[in-house]
């Protein structure tokens, strides 16, 4: 697989043709298809929920990425977890108990995710750091598709790659926020193993280049 890898968020897409989306990605050469779970308390908006994902699920491939920006993402692991969903993220800010929910999600087969918004430390998930597959690192607040970069959390994502190096362990890291053909360099500039972009992939004319360009090939 090429690194990064690249997983367009369908929050960007047009949600009344969301089967063509995700038809779009798998054509595109991205891997990953990121599925944002907002229920407007933890973020400020709604997206949509497990069937919405189980239905898309018959049209891809890909990797499904799924990243609950909900509060007790405990109770909704088993319904995208059944749904089809690759890995299962959820944010260390809206639980208590993180590692019991990273046992939930691998008991169920899946990958486990951690997420951090911008304002959160990494300290905050050093200790989960060894149980984890991926840790989602947010570069704009979430809960709204096309906002800029904050590129003073970028260092949290270089921090992670040197760390995951220094413990021997073998998680992802992932940046999510603001990525485009225009930030890109900057990002890749911390080697993070995924780039999650949304409306910058929706409005690309070719797909198959933007790829390409986000990968550094073009």
């Amino acid at each position: 697989m090429q690194f990064p890898i690249i997983a367009p968020s369908v929050l960007s897409a047009d949600f009344s043709a969301l089967g063509l989306a995700v038809n779009n990605i798998d054509k595109s050469g991205a891997e990953w298809i990121h599925l944002d779970i907002m229920d407007g308390v933890f973020v400020p908006n709604l997206s949509f929920g497990p069937k919405t994902v189980a239905d898309l699920r018959s049209h891809s491939q890909s990797i499904f990425d799924v990243h609950l920006m909900t509060e007790h993402p405990e109770q909704l692991v088993a319904q995208f977890a059944d749904a089809g969903a690759d890995y299962i993220t959820f944010h260390v800010e809206a639980c208590v108990h993180a590692h019991r929910v990273i046992q939930s999600i691998k008991t169920l087969g899946k990958k486990a995710g951690i997420s951090l918004v911008p304002s959160t430390p990494l300290n905050l998930v050093e200790e989960l750091l060894p149980l984890v597959d991926l840790i989602l690192i947010m570069t704009v607040n979430p809960g709204f598709g096309g906002q800029a970069l904050l590129p003073e959390c970028l260092a949290k994502a270089g921090r992670l790659v040197r760390l995951r190096e220094e413990l021997g362990l073998k998680f992802l890291v992932s940046v999510d926020g603001g990525i485009n053909t225009a930030t890109v360099a900057l990002v890749r500039k911390e080697h993070p193993d995924v780039l999650v972009t949304g409306s910058a992939f929706f409005a690309a004319k070719d797909s198959q280049l933007f790829i390409r360009e986000m990968k550094g090939l073009s």
